[in-house]
């Protein structure tokens, strides 16, 4: 081989490994990109239990208080299903989810979600779910709802599904027989209305679903009425995926309580999904040391007073 031949070899080698290089730099993946970035913003979704462009407005306005609160970027958006919420989390698509209690329990089974925060509603993190009617329906018992048309908000949702169609079969009512016709409304507003429109005899949803229409229908309460609750359910959750990393959940946790502490917070949270607090699980046993403060015990020996 001649010096000129060598030479143009090493030149055009030299010019294809700098185009490689170029290429390849080009299609580096954003998520190489530190998380909470302006190019790669952590993803937030939220579930559809409610009206949707309230949620819209209300997720969007929660990830700006969070930006200031924690200096990341944040993109929202609210999913289709509450399914959808828990598959996107599992493909690594959504950072952050704000998960009903059941649609945890699922997504902490199948992906190993982690809990970061428990939600409070009027200062309690439990809360129940309720099966309505007309008040002019005639139907005044759980027995006189059979053979008619009845309203589930979601097959993961717990308040409008899972703890009413336990309820239920407790009473000796099968849902699957029991009724002339069942639907999911999708939502529990939608739940509501289904029944104050006449859509439906009845329907399922949490205790608090009428006060959300209360609004726009200020008759609500009038019109329909409650036939029976459910037992406590432990309250909604925001969840993250486990895989991100530890600094970050602190980060989220830390400013997301700021957030719920603070006036024009709460206000976003009450109208997004009627949220009173956030907490996490040690929160959970903050009355235990109100009650022990209050009668003055010992923390290290309770049998002692202080």
């Amino acid at each position: 081989m001649s010096f000129l031949q060598f030479s143009i070899l090493f030149r055009s080698g030299c010019l294809f490994l700098a185009i490689l290089f170029q290429v390849v730099g080009m299609l580096r993946p954003v998520s190489a990109e530190i998380l909470g970035t302006s190019r790669n913003p952590v993803q937030m979704m939220f579930v559809p239990s409610g009206d949707a462009q309230v949620i819209v407005k209300g997720g969007q306005e929660v990830a700006e208080l969070l930006k200031k609160e924690t200096g990341l970027h944040f993109k929202t958006s609210v999913a289709t299903s509450y399914a959808a919420v828990i598959e996107a989390m599992g493909a690594g698509k959504v950072d952050i989810g704000w998960l009903p209690t059941f649609s945890y329990v699922l997504a902490k089974d199948k992906y190993d979600i982690e809990l970061l925060l428990i939600v409070q509603r009027f200062g309690s993190p439990f809360y129940r779910g309720q099966i309505m009617v007309r008040a002019d329906s005639g139907i005044n018992s759980l027995n006189d709802l059979q053979g008619k048309r009845f309203a589930f908000v979601d097959p993961a949702s717990t308040s409008g599904h899972l703890y009413p169609k336990t309820l239920l079969l407790s009473k000796g009512f099968d849902p699957k027989t029991f009724f002339s016709k069942t639907v999911f409304a999708g939502s529990h507003n939608a739940v509501v209305l289904s029944i104050y429109k006449g859509e439906v005899d009845g329907g399922a949803a949490y205790d608090g679903s009428r006060a959300a229409v209360a609004k726009s229908y200020p008759d609500v309460f009038e019109k329909i009425k409650v036939l029976a609750y459910t037992k406590e359910i432990p309250n909604d959750t925001v969840s993250v995926r486990k895989e991100l990393p530890e600094g970050l959940k602190v980060k989220l946790r830390n400013g997301l309580k700021k957030i719920s502490d603070s006036p024009k917070g709460s206000k976003i949270l009450k109208r997004l999904y009627g949220i009173s607090g956030l907490m996490d699980l040690d929160g959970l046993f903050d009355p235990v040391r109100e009650a022990g403060r209050l009668l003055d015990l010992n923390l290290e020996n309770p049998n002692v007073k202080n």
